[in-house]
C-alpha cells in the first residue's frame, strides 16, 4: 500500500511540474499583397532570411527554408551579414538588385508559397516571418502575348503590400491616309501608287529595370504590296525624332520585314521609358492586290525583352498583331447595243482628275471584247472616254463619275462598309464583297449618209439642182418687178 501512495504522489508531482510549463503556439503568419497585378501569372514566394519578426525589425536571421543554405552561405556568406547590408534599402535600390539576382542562383527546387494572380491585387497568405523573393514561376509566360516577368521583389514580410514591376511596350502599326494626310488604320489606293506605313513602339515603364533591351519590329505584307527598300528608324523623345536607322539591322525576306536592336540600351542609350520608336517606310500596291472588302492587309507585331531578372534576351515577349488594311476597287464597263446585245469593237480610256486636271489611268484598245474592267482603282473623280466606236455606231458622250468609299477604322479590325460612284450621264451599280462599279454603256447607230455612187445620192443631187434652179427663176422675177 505504501509503494502505492509513493507512486500516486510522485505521479501527481510529475503532473503537477508539466501543468506549470508554458504551452507553445503555433508559429505566427502574415500576409503579403501584390498590388498592380494582372491576370495570367503564376507568383512564388521564396523565404530567403528567416528570424524573429518585431515591428519592422528581424532579428536571429538565418538562410530561409525557400533556399539551398549551405550553398547560399558558401557563395553569399553569413546570411545576418547579408540582412544587414540590405537593411533600409529599397528595392529599386543597387544593392538590393544585385542581391536578388544573386540568391536566385540558390533557390530551392520548390517554393515557399505558389499563387495564382488576379487582377488588381493578388496576396500571399500563411507566410512565416522573414525575408522573401517574389517572382514569376519560371517560363510560365512562356507564347503568352503582351506579357512580360516581374523584376524579383525582396520584402520583409508581416502584413504588408509590394507593388509588382512589370510592364510590356505598346505598338501599333498604320497607314497613310492619302486624302488627310493622316496615319490610320485603313484606307484606299490604287495600282502603281506608293502606300506608306508607320510602326510605333513605346517602351516598358519599367525600362530601367533591364540591363539589356532587346526591341525587333516584325512586319508581314500582302501579296498586293512590294516593299521599296526604304525603311527609317526614329527615336522621338519630347516630340523630337531623331534618326537611329543605322542602329538596327533591317532585313527583307520575302514579305517579311524585320527591323531589329539586339540591344537598345547600348545602340541608343538616350532611350528612357518615356521614348517612342516610329518606323516609316512604303510599298507599292501592285496588281496582285485584292479589290473588295477582303482589302490588303498588313499585320506587324513587336518582340521584347520581356524578363528583367535575365541577361542576353533570353527570354521575348510579342505584342498582340496590329493590323492596316489597303483597299483598292475595280470599274467594270459593259457595252451593249439598243437591243441590250454585246456590242464588240469599242475601246476606252479612264482619265482621273489629280490637282485639277484629268490623268489617263488606262486604255483599252478595241477588239472583239464587249466587257472592259479597270481594276486597282482608289476613291476620286473620273472620266471615261470612248477613244474607239463600232463601226456604224455613234461616239458617246464623255462620262464624268465620281468613287467614294466609307471605311470603318474604329477597332482592331477595319472594314470596308459601304462603296459607290454618281454621274449625272450614268447608272452605277456596285457589289462590296468584290470592290465592282458596273455600268452598261449602249451605243446608237448614227444616221449615215448611202454609200458614193447609189441612187439615193442621185436623188439628192435632183433635189438640190431643183433647189438652185427655183432659186434662179426666183431672182429674175424680183428684177422683172423692180424694173417695172
Amino acid at each position: 500500500m505504501k509503494k502505492i501512495k509513493l507512486m500516486l504522489t510522485a505521479l501527481l508531482a510529475l503532473l503537477m511540474t508539466f501543468t506549470g510549463m508554458p504551452v507553445a503556439s503555433a508559429a505566427t503568419t502574415y500576409t503579403l499583397n501584390l498590388t498592380g497585378t494582372t491576370t495570367g501569372h503564376t507568383y512564388e514566394a521564396y523565404q530567403i532570411f528567416s528570424g524573429d519578426l518585431s515591428g519592422d525589425t528581424l532579428s536571429n536571421i538565418q538562410w530561409g527554408s525557400g533556399v539551398d543554405a549551405t550553398a547560399a552561405k558558401a557563395a553569399l556568406g553569413e546570411a545576418a551579414t547579408k540582412a544587414e547590408a540590405l537593411n533600409g534599402k529599397s528595392n529599386d535600390a543597387a544593392d538590393a538588385k544585385a542581391f536578388a539576382q544573386a540568391v536566385s542562383a540558390y533557390l530551392q527546387s520548390t517554393p515557399t508559397k505558389t499563387v495564382q494572380s488576379a487582377s488588381g491585387t493578388t496576396t500571399f497568405t500563411g507566410l512565416e516571418a522573414g525575408y522573401y523573393l517574389i517572382k514569376d514561376k519560371t517560363a510560365s509566360l512562356a507564347g503568352k502575348e503582351g506579357e512580360s516577368y516581374t523584376r524579383f521583389i525582396l520584402q520583409v514580410v508581416k502584413d504588408t503590400t509590394a507593388t509588382v514591376k512589370a510592364s510590356v511596350p505598346t505598338f501599333v502599326k498604320e497607314v497613310k491616309d492619302n486624302t488627310t494626310g493622316n496615319y490610320t488604320s485603313a484606307t484606299d489606293y490604287s495600282i502603281g501608287d506608293n502606300v506608306p506605313f508607320q510602326l510605333t513602339a513605346t517602351l516598358p515603364s519599367n525600362y530601367d529595370a533591364y540591363s539589356e533591351y532587346e526591341l525587333a519590329f516584325n512586319d508581314t505584307l500582302s501579296s498586293g504590296l512590294t516593299y521599296k527598300s526604304d525603311a527609317a528608324v526614329y527615336l522621338v523623345n519630347g516630340g523630337v525624332e531623331t534618326n537611329v536607322t543605322n542602329k538596327f539591322t533591317i532585313t527583307a525576306s520575302g514579305n517579311l520585314l524585320t527591323i531589329k536592336a539586339a540591344d537598345l540600351k547600348t545602340v541608343v542609350p538616350a532611350a528612357t521609358s518615356s521614348s517612342k520608336f516610329v518606323v516609316r517606310y512604303s510599298a507599292t500596291l501592285n496588281s496582285n492586290a485584292v479589290t473588295g472588302i477582303v482589302g490588303n492587309s498588313n499585320t506587324a507585331n513587336l518582340t521584347y525583352s520581356n524578363n528583367p531578372n535575365t541577361t542576353g534576351g533570353k527570354t521575348k515577349g510579342k505584342t498582340p498583331e496590329s493590323k492596316s488594311t489597303v483597299y483598292t476597287y475595280q470599274v467594270v464597263i459593259n457595252k451593249v447595243n439598243e437591243s441590250n446585245a454585246a456590242l464588240p469593237g469599242a475601246g476606252f480610256t479612264l482619265y482621273k482628275k489629280v490637282s485639277g486636271n484629268y490623268v489617263e489611268v488606262k486604255k483599252i484598245n478595241a477588239g472583239t471584247t464587249t466587257s472592259f474592267t479597270f481594276k486597282g482603282l482608289d476613291v476620286g473623280d473620273y472620266k471615261l472616254v470612248e477613244s474607239t466606236t463600232p463601226a456604224g455606231y455613234n461616239t458617246m458622250a464623255d462620262i464624268e463619275f465620281t468613287v467614294s468609299s466609307t471605311i470603318n477604322t474604329a477597332g482592331a479590325n477595319p472594314t470596308l462598309t459601304a462603296l459607290s460612284a454618281t454621274s449625272a450621264k450614268a447608272t452605277f451599280t456596285t457589289t462590296l464583297s468584290s470592290g465592282t462599279i458596273a455600268t452598261k454603256i449602249i451605243n446608237k447607230k448614227g444616221s449615215l449618209l448611202p454609200n458614193t455612187g447609189g441612187i439615193g445620192t442621185t436623188i439628192l443631187y435632183i433635189i438640190g439642182s431643183c433647189l438652185v434652179l427655183g432659186a434662179i427663176v426666183l431672182l429674175f422675177a424680183r428684177k422683172r418687178v423692180n424694173t417695172k
